[in-house]
């Protein structure tokens, strides 16, 4: 799994934050999407899928690699 962003979309509803504090975080700057993880471990990937359905912009996809 790879997490992509559009960035250019992003309005900072902070979402992915809130739902995956693991994965995202905000930019201290415009409060934007930051990834801290684009290539999350198993365990993660439920919450990485989550904050993805939940982005009021959908922003963020979800990958899938083998």
């Amino acid at each position: 799994m790879k997490i992509h962003i559009d960035h250019d979309r992003c309005r900072g509803a902070g979402q992915c934050a809130l739902t995956a504090p693991e994965l995202f975080d905000q930019s201290d700057d415009d409060g934007t999407v930051v990834v801290l993880d684009d290539r999350p471990p198993p365990e993660l990937r439920i919450p990485a899928r989550r904050a993805a359905s939940l982005c009021p912009n959908a922003v963020i996809r979800i990958i899938d690699e083998p």
